[in-house]
């Protein structure tokens, strides 16, 4: 059973989003909370494997509370943030502070339940139309401290190939068609990757390929 805390100032949004996972037989909808404070006190305690986390909020936005909650090492939720066109400018920061995923506010409500599964399995990384745009308009952008990381080197070269191609949005399956591996092997390779670079997941290795150098965009 996948527990899911839903974040958002909105009772109407939060009442929706309830009502369509709570028609699912693996997802159970464990609270609530209406602000950042709120979900970092929530999720502290209740200890969700996902929250639905909206950006603008009183108080405390979902980027601050994101960071807090995953950073301070309070919460292992996974974070699928909940966003809208016009917000492209808090994507990025959304990342860094640790988000696993993006959900359109206009997505149908089909797709977030898949949506959830997706984020609380920590395959995928979600909405890559939206996500590898926003990615690829921040990276372009001159950053301190961007120099290419000493972590990098402790990579194998298959390893930095599969890195390269989790960048690129590629899935398990697709990268072992590639590299003419087999899927546990790659999964071993993400692995690996992700313990040597200390990043939490797929999300995480796409921006710091992309940071690093190792991937540039639209090539």
């Amino acid at each position: 059973m996948i527990r899911v805390l839903l974040v958002d100032d909105q009772a109407l949004v939060r009442g929706g989003f309830r009502s369509i996972l709570e028609g699912q037989d693996d997802i159970e909808v464990v609270g609530e909370a209406v602000d950042g404070i709120e979900a970092i006190d929530r999720g502290s305690v209740l200890q969700p494997d996902v929250i639905l986390m909206d950006i603008r909020m009183p108080r405390l936005d979902g980027i601050e509370a994101t960071r807090h909650l995953l950073n301070g090492g309070t919460c292992r939720a996974r974070i699928l943030i909940l966003t809208t066109f016009d917000e492209d400018e808090y994507v990025y920061q959304a990342l860094r502070a640790g988000a696993s995923g993006f959900l359109l506010k206009s997505a149908p409500p089909r797709e977030l339940a898949g949506a959830v599964r997706t984020v609380a399995a920590g395959e995928a990384l979600l909405a890559p139309e939206i996500t590898r745009r926003m990615i690829e308009d921040y990276v372009r952008r001159p950053r301190p401290g961007s120099d290419r990381p000493a972590g990098l080197e402790t990579l194998t070269p298959r390893e930095l190939e599969v890195l390269r191609l989790i960048a690129r949005g590629r899935s398990n399956a697709e990268i072992a068609a590639e590299l003419f591996l087999s899927g546990p092997t790659v999964k071993t390779h993400v692995t690996r990757i992700l313990g040597k670079l200390g990043l939490r997941d797929r999300v995480q290795a796409v921006v710091f390929a992309y940071e690093c150098g190792l991937v540039h965009p639209g090539r």
